[in-house]
């Protein structure tokens, strides 16, 4: 049974590094509209959830302005035109306290809603979320975000091992590529849901107004 009291709702790296041009997403050569397409169903989702009173928690991934946090490994990955730590159109890219790395507007986290930084592609990795979550006694974890196949995955099978149910919401995450997107959403629900379930906007949105008695939740204008 669906419990908003239990369930966060995470918003996984919005950033504007990943999302908008000029930042580190496109550095790599990729089409950042791809991932645009999530905001509007991401944002809709993200307004019922305040609107019901459930606990929000975003995340953003980055690194520390002198890169102590940042492993070889990584920072050579992907052969891009810029590395981390570089300058870029939105400040130095994944760098934390840069344009870039921040959450972009229509999703902009409000009071109350905690911020995860976080140095690598899962959530759980060297942060407090896990202490956030068993602090607010929550159980299930409702996942938007960025990109799919890589810190929403991640994250979900981190929230697997550690006894969270997770759902992630089809149209409120998205990856630079569209097979990818295809394929790590059938990971997810593969064999019964092995790392937990996938649903979309519409039916989320539905459930919560059904468990809440808010019949208008997340109704466009």
């Amino acid at each position: 049974v669906f419990d908003p009291a239990k369930t966060a709702l995470m918003m996984i790296d919005f950033q504007r590094d990943f999302v908008y041009p000029g930042g580190f997403g496109e550095s790599l050569g990729n089409d950042t509209s791809l991932l645009m397409r999530a905001i509007p169903p991401a944002e809709r989702v993200l307004k019922a959830c305040r609107e019901a009173g459930m606990f929000v928690i975003h995340t953003r991934e980055g690194h520390r302005a002198d890169l102590s946090d940042l492993p070889r490994a990584k920072y050579e990955r992907g052969k891009p035109t810029l590395h981390i730590g570089d300058m870029g159109s939105m400040g130095r890219l994944l760098v934390r306290g840069e344009l870039g790395h921040d959450i972009v507007e229509e999703l902009y986290p409000i009071a109350g809603e905690p911020v995860v930084d976080k140095p690598g592609k899962g959530a759980f990795y060297a942060t407090d979320l896990d202490a956030i979550l068993k602090m607010k006694g929550l159980e299930r974890l409702v996942f938007c975000g960025v990109t799919t196949e890589v810190c929403v995955q991640t994250t979900v099978r981190e929230a697997n091992d550690r006894g969270y149910d997770a759902v992630v919401l089809s149209d409120c995450v998205a990856s630079y590529f569209p097979e990818f997107q295809r394929v790590a959403l059938e990971m997810v629900k593969a064999q019964g849901g092995i790392f937990g379930w996938v649903s979309d906007s519409e039916r989320f949105l539905k459930g919560l107004a059904a468990a809440t008695g808010r019949a208008t939740a997340g109704a466009t204008a």
